[in-house]
């Protein structure tokens, strides 16, 4: 049984279904339009990287390209051990047990954090994003990739498999905290139709799953996703 450490969020997908989020993140924005927007905004060459909510590790190694340094924080042990096999020969890339609110960092030793679909879904996470203004230093940037459930195939899947999300009320959030809001519109890819059934049944409850997927042809899938951002 893997340790979880202390206060952190499930999140069933990967947790769960490890293989299977692998497959989801070789699928999503195959055209790099997400870390081109990061770029474009705070470039991370020969920059301290965090990758709060790493899981695998899948984004560490194309970090690692460009940073002086990269650092994976993951609450569950057993995807930390698996991050830290993904980076055994990426000798500026380290990966951390820990939690989004209580980061095992000290203080501002962070150019840019990152943090993708991890934790941060809007109102609750204000001790996590403490501790991220904590972590980076000054004229450093923190990204948070979240969905946005107004637009796109995605985000109707999205809607429908959690009726009760606010869309307006996180904006709302977000823009309290300080964060502007880049939309944008990325893609789920992928090699079959398998892959994708497979992936649906980890997201969304196993009837929804088989209705998106009688519902939608082919293997890519339009998808809206908003990157908040802040410079510290």
């Amino acid at each position: 049984m893997a340790e979880i450490a202390a206060g952190a969020v499930p999140s069933p997908n990967i947790w769960n279904s490890p293989q299977v989020y692998e497959i989801e993140n070789r699928a999503v924005d195959p055209d790099g339009t997400l870390e081109s927007a990061m770029w474009a905004i705070r470039p991370w060459a020969g920059a301290t990287v965090l990758d709060l909510g790493c899981g695998t590790g899948f984004h560490l190694p194309r970090f690692a390209r460009e940073a002086a340094r990269v650092i994976g924080v993951e609450p569950h042990s057993a995807l930390a051990a698996a991050a830290r096999r993904r980076v055994r020969d990426e000798p500026n890339v380290t990966v951390r047990v820990g939690v989004a609110q209580s980061i095992p960092l000290p203080d501002a030793s962070v150019d840019v954090a990152h943090v993708r679909w991890a934790y941060f879904f809007g109102p609750g996470c204000e001790p996590g994003l403490a501790e991220l203004s904590r972590v980076v230093r000054r004229g450093g940037a923190i990204f948070i990739i979240d969905n946005d459930a107004t637009r796109s195939t995605f985000g109707r899947w999205f809607r429908r498999g959690l009726p009760s999300y606010d869309p307006a009320a996180v904006e709302r959030f977000w823009s309290r905290q300080g964060f502007a809001r880049e939309p944008l519109m990325i893609r789920w890819s992928f090699a079959d139709r398998d892959d994708l059934a497979a992936v649906l049944r980890i997201e969304f409850p196993a009837e929804l799953a088989a209705e998106f997927l009688r519902e939608h042809e082919g293997c890519e899938v339009d998808y809206a996703v908003n990157l908040w951002w802040r410079r510290t």
